[in-house]
């Protein structure tokens, strides 16, 4: 074995997972992509990148896959958990995938001696719970968690098994990730472009964002130099009004003039209500729904990043605007927008 640094990011094909696998790539680690059987590998084209197929609803197969992966006495230095669903239809299809998954993952590194010197977990800022929407104080990593959904209790859950497993571990919640490859901010992009911007509720909202290059960056930086045991905020640093975004947005696709339409909260939440029972019917859970309402009516996303700043040199480099020119620029390149 040489000198290189191993590292296993699991949950590697999806758009975050790409990323991360590149990063370390870039770094000069040695990078196991952990996939399942049916991951597409689209975007984990390069040759230097080692695969690790798992199948996490048979939890008796995940230590023998880790053990037949490596020579005996071996391990991956560093682990990146990246798996996760951010859309299910029940309570208990979060717990499964966003739980379950990790708690199985985890009791089969012990069982295998295959325990690494950090394990970061990719969570989300949902785990907070409502923000402050009067004073608009920012969110702290000492802040206490509230989930008020689904989502975010299924990684909340995820957070405590994994500070209660023994494997040292570093915890980010992000909010929300955009960039190349990515579907869901795709989809505002998308609208903008046709001219039109969709928006929710009357009062202020105070949005934040973590490019993808920036947010494997942290990454990186987080299992190098962060203390193990500890939880950070990973956002950009500052936050951006609707407007703000809208305006930027309208940059980034070339539209000069955009037509606003804002829906009262109640619109809302008729439309996720019945994209909810849409869901449940087709057995396949859609974009709007009971959860993504209550993510969506939130006012205050604003992140504290003062620790990640201190611990690991956390230096977000690409702001809403540039972000956005690159994300624009490569959804044009791969046919999504015109």
């Amino acid at each position: 074995m040489d000198n290189k640094k191993r590292v296993l990011v699991v949950g590697a094909g999806g758009f975050a997972g790409g990323f991360m696998v590149a990063e370390g790539l870039r770094r000069g680690y040695e990078v196991w992509a952990g996939v399942r059987q049916s991951t597409s590998r689209t975007f984990l084209s390069d040759g230097r990148i080692r695969f690790l197929t798992l199948d996490f609803d048979d939890p008796s197969s995940l230590a023998p896959a880790l053990r037949a992966a490596l020579p005996e006495g071996e391990r991956w230095d560093y682990i990146v958990y990246n798996l996760g669903a951010t859309k299910a239809l029940l309570f208990a299809d979060f717990n499964r995938i966003n739980h379950d998954y990790l708690r199985d993952f985890l009791a089969a590194l012990k069982q295998t001696g295959m325990t690494p010197d950090r394990l970061l977990f990719i969570s989300s800022l949902s785990v907070m719970g409502p923000g402050d929407d009067k004073t608009y104080t920012p969110f702290t990593a000492a802040s206490i968690p509230a989930p008020d959904t689904r989502y975010g209790a299924s990684k909340l859950k995820a957070e405590m098994c994994l500070a209660s497993s023994g494997v040292p571990y570093i915890i980010f919640r992000c909010t929300g990730i955009y960039g190349p490859h990515e579907r869901d901010y795709y989809l505002m992009y998308k609208s903008i472009a046709s001219g039109v911007d969709f928006s929710v509720g009357y009062r202020r909202q105070m949005l934040t964002f973590i490019y993808i290059e920036d947010l494997c960056r942290a990454v990186y930086q987080a299992l190098e130099h962060a203390p193990s045991g500890k939880t950070y905020l990973i956002a950009e640093g500052r936050a951006y009004t609707q407007r703000e975004f809208r305006k930027i947005a309208a940059e980034a696709v070339g539209r000069r003039h955009i037509l606003p339409i804002v829906a009262p909260l109640w619109v809302l939440k008729a439309v996720c209500a019945i994209g909810g029972l849409i869901g449940r019917l087709r057995h396949r859970p859609m974009t709007l729904n009971p959860d993504k309402y209550r993510i969506m009516r939130q006012r205050n996303w604003q992140a504290d990043i003062d620790d990640a700043v201190r611990d690991f040199g956390f230096d977000p480099q690409t702001d809403l605007a540039e972000g956005s020119r690159r994300a624009v620029e490569w959804y044009r390149q791969a046919g999504w927008l015109k």
